[in-house]
């Protein structure tokens, strides 16, 4: 799997996000030609190198004539209307939809009233649609990221000096891990935790096997003691996820219906395991492993097909044969053979098809044992 990790040691900004996909190596005249399909006022976009500790790249919107706030449906309108690939437009609509949201609430308005200032500009509607052609350019498979630093202080905004988070900052981050930072002033602005809050799959450590790139923005704030800026990890994830529940209050009758709908949303693996739960009931534990790709369609499917209120989940790593059918034969007929070759193409393992076995057995009227007995033996030439 395609991996974006973001670590936010120095918390993050919208300009921070686009400056560490450029420097990871989106190309900035790429952002430029898809963002010239926003019908926007005269602005420039100037990415250059800098080297504070760390080298990345620091992101500038440069806006020819004085920039205006909006009303969140006039941006709506303008990414919806836009010449941006659907998927762009999508994204960049619910990252302004999260922000609208949380505007609503704190000012308690309707959504048709949010009327934005700071990320009404162009240079934060550049930052959110930026973002979103940079994911999509790198097609990734999944975006993770660090808890997100909390800081104190104030931020000075239109409406006046606020404090850090600011409310609607804090409105966004609602579930989101946070870590305590002695840092003063805003560091997570509402843009940068907006678009992160939409797009991240998990907040934690890092679920990388294997880092192949990495970019690094910059923010505008000097912080003391430590380089404002965003690191950008991007390479292969584990494979495979393992999720589970425990449950204790189930009709058994509808197990064998929520594996057939696991499986069906895409997982590899699916047991039931007898377990002793809380008040001495008896439970089963529900386990199965699943493509990281298919993950949140499989946990969906465990939390509606059964009665568990959560589940657990945590990447796995599996290891598999190659796997073919072959045709062989016995004594009584013809059988099928499942064969596992390792990476050298080497037969590790035969095993017989059991409903062959089976099928030779009823038609030879032999025992099942002998049959299957006979079948081990065959199986064990074809590994020499």
């Amino acid at each position: 799997m395609k991996i974006a990790w973001f670590d936010c040691f120095s918390g993050v900004a919208g300009d921070m996000i686009l400056g560490a996909l450029i420097d990871a190596g989106m190309p900035l005249s790429y952002l430029k030609k898809q963002l010239g399909c926003l019908r926007m006022g005269s602005y420039d976009l100037v990415a250059k190198k800098k080297n504070d500790a760390i080298a990345g790249t620091d992101v500038r919107v440069i806006v020819k004539h004085e920039s205006h706030s909006a009303h969140y449906s006039e941006i709506d309108s303008l990414i919806a209307e836009s010449g941006l690939p659907s998927q762009v437009r999508d994204m960049a609509r619910a990252i302004m939809a999260r922000i609208a949201n949380a505007e609503a609430r704190v000012h308690g308005v309707t959504l048709d009233r949010v009327h934005f200032h700071e990320v009404g500009d162009v240079d934060s509607i550049v930052d959110v649609v930026g973002a979103a052609i940079g994911f999509d350019y790198f097609g990734f498979d999944e975006i993770h990221a660090s808890p997100l630093p909390m800081s104190r202080g104030s931020v000075r905004t239109a409406h006046g000096e606020l404090p850090v988070p600011a409310p609607a900052t804090l409105e966004i981050l609602k579930g989101v891990p946070l870590e305590s930072t002695k840092v003063k002033g805003e560091i997570v602005t509402p843009t940068g935790a907006a678009i992160l809050a939409t797009v991240v799959a998990h907040f934690g450590e890092s679920p990388l096997q294997k880092v192949e790139r990495v970019g690094v923005g910059f923010g505008d704030r000097k912080i003391p003691g430590r380089p404002n800026c965003l690191r950008l990890l991007i390479g292969e994830g584990f494979a495979a996820v393992a999720i589970e529940a425990d449950i204790d209050d189930m009709n058994p009758q509808l197990f064998e219906n929520a594996m057939e709908k696991l499986f069906a949303a895409g997982a590899v693996d699916v047991t039931l395991q007898p377990i002793q739960m809380k008040k001495n009931r008896p439970g089963v534990r529900l386990s199965c492993i699943a493509p990281g790709a298919a993950k949140d369609r499989v946990i969906d499917a465990m939390l509606s097909e059964t009665t568990t209120f959560g589940v657990r989940y945590w990447p796995a790593e599996r290891k598999m044969l190659t796997r073919e059918f072959v045709k062989g034969k016995v004594k009584q007929g013809g059988m099928t053979f499942k064969v596992g070759r390792d990476s050298k193409g080497r037969i590790v393992k035969a095993m017989p098809e059991f409903e062959d076995v089976k099928r030779l057995a009823r038609k030879t009227r032999r025992p099942l044992a002998e049959t299957y007995a006979e079948a081990l033996a065959a199986s064990l030439k074809l590994k020499r």
